[in-house]
């Protein structure tokens, strides 16, 4: 062991490991992204008669014992600042004052030569000296403040925060959380896969994993953002957990209030949209700005002293804009959103041993707008259309929390919560419900729509859901832990419940469908080869044009039950080293709207964790840490809602000689011949309404998704102003599930078994890559087994793998200024994203095209859409005076990697659907991610806040200019290898300035 000695003959001081786990202290809780709370240890030198007294603003007071060997520890302490006094015979003999502890972190605060302070009471400093590396964690986690937040120039969501860490990267603007919040990619991994918690509650959304609730922005105490590596007592997310940890009330009174303003005018003008094949407008966007209103205020303080706290916030945002729309939609919006959430809280020191916790929040949105005609010559409104629809989402949450500290060495933590979404949608009261919405009419024939964009209408809506669709969450779960010499054992049990409750979509118009317009590049191949006729066969299809009514309805109301176990041992096996050894076992059961098991994985899918700490010097200046794991990711409600309840999705096919000018629909129509019959329905995955036997939904073994990962890394003290260090992390994604539609396979080997093919499903659920069993009734109330080789289904084994390399150099907050640098070179490739697709926006969970059909999957490997070669984050603060602050935010990351898709083969045919899904491009193969990058994103962004003295600095004005620079490039793009390809979708947020005042008593 490296010791460092003390002068006079003091004693070496402890590995901060030893401290740490000396008496078995200091860990419970502390690596996992749900995590609470934090920990306080250290040494002092030997003496009779010691104890180091704890004292929270929240009035948590521990007294701690040093024990023969100098070593103290108290664990579970909630986040927030502390004062540690070290006592001898009653007596002060040294003082840490401003201690901050950070959820799932340990701080050293550590006395050594205090015993030679001839003043006992005069020996104070103050944290700013204490070690900055946590020796304790084995995981990756970054963890924002909120005298950071306050500082830092970002978008108000929790989402924003976390894309300060390494790894963390912007969603697809296709996809948001269940209030509209955008969402993020960690490590690789789609954005349905992340977990998202509120004071120790998962309240990811349970519809579809897209999201989860947010805390109004300024009762954020800390954000964790937890990126790899946490232990066993946690689980179901391989992407990433956005841990937010709501303030509470202390020993003081304190009230405040903040106004904030982000005036339209001073918005940059968007981008406008143009269509790359011929220059022609596609979209003016440069008058689409908004302007906003955040109104928010809180209180807290102590009901009863030392004993009962309270903390209440409130928040109104309030955003009004307007938007145009496409030029062949020829309208523009006039819209408002009201945003209100809250958030409360009650903690209650019922003893020195015994906590009660109480926990509220809620987050709304609401959406109102009317349509306008507009003229894309003139750049002017028109004349009223007509309303548009009206949504509104109220998402909240409560949980109940006790924590005993029984005995020394024993910790009892239990918790129930609730969590209730309802997504009301109700259509506006002049909706036109004879206008037929018209799809992708920059696809109809250029001799009938005069090319461009194409021939549309007002029509906005394209389908509508159940006014009385919720989903609800309830989660429950014990924690017990005991130490045992070295060794802190952990175990507990983590159980969740979702339901999604009266969910479903039908298009609302009475013609009951949607035109829908498309192209063949081969006019001479059939739309779906062996299943829809060519429209070469049929008048105005020569050159591949056609058009489909589109009929779509589900509804259902469904649930999802997912138990673990786990246990865990922290284990110190030398002064220097620390060891965790965990083991979770995660089940998990998706039911249909008959309440029945579609899916039931509840043999035993264990996930190992194991992780280590190498205190090098002993003295929390030089960590080597790493970590391996399993994590096991259960499908959401909403997979069962097409994959196993009665859904309707049909098309009907024709060729057109015309196209209405007044309406665009289709006009000299002719029907194409189908499987079915000319004319008639066809659902390329046999959806027609029927519900189908849950025994038959899926294979027989399916496995859930699971995924491994690896982290290797350091964190070194440069001299005591600066840390660096380094991380390497490497994710690999061992089994998906997805669906697959291949009804011509399915077909032929149910007619070889003497199976009825009527009985067919016309997709299952199985393991991309595996072979799989699907169960077939035989009509006698039994069933038939149809067998298939991984070589028969004709598919890859699924891939996504993920490597990065972290480099980072860290200064904390020295009274003066901090700042933080990351560097991350990483690689994402595979052959599938996940459960979504980001680069054609398809957010159906697990039932995504990929793997329908073995064409559709032929040259699919390559670079995925959340790759992002190069990602530089540099943030930080700097306190000028005592009046003045200026901070920043510069984020500069290489563009995303597109594809160019089309028609399958050289010859543009389409042997599994009719739409151009295929790795191919113009006749050639185009593996995933190989036609280009998009250009580099580059952010800078920069605060100032101005706090008078003659307001005892409690009064701040501020101004924040996002995207000082004003960069604007293309996010996302139009990857289908038509006239649009190319055709950007997203923007760079343009660049906006925020007015701020605050008052904080």
């Amino acid at each position: 062991m490296n010791k460092r000695y003390l002068q006079h003959g003091a004693q070496p001081r402890r590995s901060a490991l030893t401290v740490a786990l000396a008496l078995g202290l200091g860990f419970t809780g502390l690596a996992y992204g749900q995590a609470t709370t934090g920990s306080i240890f250290g040494s002092a030198p030997v003496a009779a008669g010691e104890t180091v007294v704890i004292t929270g603003q929240s009035g948590i007071a521990r007294t701690v014992t040093v024990d023969e060997s100098g070593r103290y520890s108290a664990n579970s302490l909630p986040v927030g600042m502390y004062t540690v006094t070290l006592m001898r015979d009653g007596q002060t003999v040294s003082t840490r004052n401003n201690v901050t502890v950070k959820v799932s972190t340990g701080t050293d605060v550590s006395f050594d030569g205090a015993q030679n302070a001839q003043n006992l009471e005069g020996l104070t400093v103050t944290a700013n000296s204490l070690p900055s590396i946590d020796v304790t964690g084995v995981d990756s986690r970054t963890v924002i403040t909120a005298q950071q937040l306050r500082q830092l120039p970002l978008a108000r969501s929790a989402e924003a925060i976390a894309l300060l860490a390494p790894t963390a990267v912007q969603g697809s603007s296709f996809f948001t959380g269940p209030t509209g919040n955008s969402l993020v990619s960690f490590g690789g991994s789609s954005v349905t896969e992340n977990a998202y918690y509120i004071n120790g509650m998962n309240v990811t959304d349970p519809l579809n994993g897209l999201g989860g609730i947010n805390l109004p922005y300024g009762s954020i105490d800390q954000e964790e953002v937890l990126t790899g590596g946490y232990g066993a007592a946690y689980g179901r997310s391989d992407g990433g957990v956005i841990n937010q940890i709501g303030k509470r009330g202390t020993n003081e009174w304190h009230f405040g209030a903040q106004a904030l303003y982000t005036p339209g005018s001073l918005r940059s003008d968007p981008r406008n949209i143009y269509v790359p094949s011929n220059g022609s407008l596609y979209q003016y966007r440069n008058d689409n700005k908004t302007s906003e209103i955040v109104e928010s205020a809180y209180v807290g303080g102590p009901i009863i002293q030392d004993r009962l706290y309270m903390f209440a916030s409130a928040e109104g945002h309030r955003t009004n804009g307007k938007s145009v729309g496409t030029a062949a939609g020829g309208t523009e919006t006039v819209y408002s959103y009201n945003d209100p959430s809250w958030y409360g809280k009650i903690d209650w020191n019922i003893n020195s041993s015994n906590v009660l916790e109480l926990t509220g929040a809620s987050t709304k949105t609401s959406y109102n707008g009317n349509i306008y005609g507009y003229d894309n010559d003139t750049r002017t409104m028109g004349d009223y259309l007509y309303a548009d629809t009206h949504t509104k989402t109220a998402a909240s949450m409560w949980i109940a929390k006790y924590t005993g500290y029984l005995t020394d060495d024993l910790t009892v933590s239990a918790q129930f919560g609730k969590q209730n979404t309802d997504l009301y949608t109700q259509l506006p009261a002049d909706f036109n419900a004879d206008l037929i919405a018209v799809l992708s009419p920059d696809q109809q024939n250029p001799a009938y729509s005069g090319g461009g964009a194409g021939i549309g209408n007002t029509q906005t809506v394209l389908t509508t859901t159940d006014p009385a669709h919720q989903t609800k969450g309830t989660n429950y779960r014990l924690d017990v832990t005991y130490v045992l010499g070295d060794h802190t054992l952990t175990a507990g049990i983590d159980n969740q419940r979702t339901q999604d409750l009266s969910d479903g979509d039908y298009i609302p118009t009475n013609a009951g469908y949607a035109w829908e317009y498309n192209k063949l590049n081969d006019p001479s191949a059939d739309i779906s080869e062996g299943q829809v006729d060519s429209p070469s066969n049929y008048p105005g299809g020569a050159d591949g044009y056609y058009v489909a009514q589109y009929r779509f309805r589900t509804a259902a109301s469904v649930r999802v039950e997912q138990r673990a176990q786990y246990v865990e041992d922290a284990w110190q096996v030398s002064d220097n080293w620390l060891v965790k050894l965990g083991l979770r076992n995660d089940q998990f059961t998706n039911f249909n709207s008959d309440g029945q098991a579609y899916i039931r994985q509840t043999t035993p899918q264990w996930a190992p964790r194991v992780g280590f700490s190498w205190d090098v010097n002993g003295d929390s200046t030089f960590k080597i840490y790493g970590n391996a794991g399993r994590y096991y990711l259960a499908l959401p409600t909403s997979v069962a809602l097409r994959g196993a309840s009665g859904s309707y999705y049909t098309r009907v096919f024709y060729t057109y000689t015309g196209i209405d000018q007044a309406t665009g629909y289709p006009t000299g129509l002719t029907p194409i011949n189908t499987i079915n019959g000319v004319g008639a329905e066809f659902s390329e995955n046999n959806e027609y309404g029927q519900a189908p036997d849950p025994r038959t939904v899926t294979a027989t073994s399916l496995k859930a998704q699971y995924q491994d990962e690896y982290i290797l890394g350091f964190d070194k003290q440069l001299n005591s102003a600066w840390t660096y260090g380094a991380k390497a992390t490497y994710r690999s994604l061992k089994n998906e599930i997805d669906d697959t539609c291949n009804i011509e396979l399915f077909t032929a080997k149910a007619e070889s078994l003497g199976l009825d093919t009527a009985n067919l499903r016309g997709c299952y659920f199985f393991n991309p890559g595996r072979g799989a069993t699907f169960q077939v009734p035989d009509g006698n109330g039994g069933y038939g087994e149809m067998s298939f080789t991984k070589e028969e289904l004709g598919f890859p084994q699924a891939k996504r793998n993920f490597y990065a390399l972290n480099l980072y150099l860290d200064h904390p907050f020295d009274g003066t200024w901090w700042g933080r640098v990351d560097y991350t070179y990483s690689k994402s490739y595979g052959n599938s994203e996940g459960q979504v697709r980001s680069d054609i926006g398809q957010s159906d969970i697990a039932a995504t095209v990929d793997w329908d059909y073995p064409s559709l999957m032929e040259y699919a490997g390559g670079l995925l859409h959340n790759d992002r070669k190069h990602q530089l984050k540099i943030y930080g603060g700097y306190q000028f005076t005592p009046e003045w602050n200026v901070s920043g935010n510069i984020a500069v990351l290489s563009g995303a990697p597109y594809s160019c898709l089309d028609f399958y083969g050289p010859d543009g045919t389409a042997p599994a659907y009719a739409g151009p899904y295929y790795h191919w491009c113009a006749g050639q193969p185009s593996p995933a991610g190989t036609a280009g990058r998009l250009p580099w994103q580059k952010i800078a962004s920069f605060n100032v806040e101005y706090r008078p003295a003659f307001a005892d600095h409690k009064l701040a004005f501020n101004a924040n200019v996002y995207n000082v620079f004003n960069s604007q490039e293309t996010t996302y793009q139009y990857e289908y290898n038509t006239s649009s390809y190319g055709r950007p979708r997203g923007f760079t947020t343009p660049r906006y300035v925020r007015f701020g005042v605050s008052y904080d008593f």
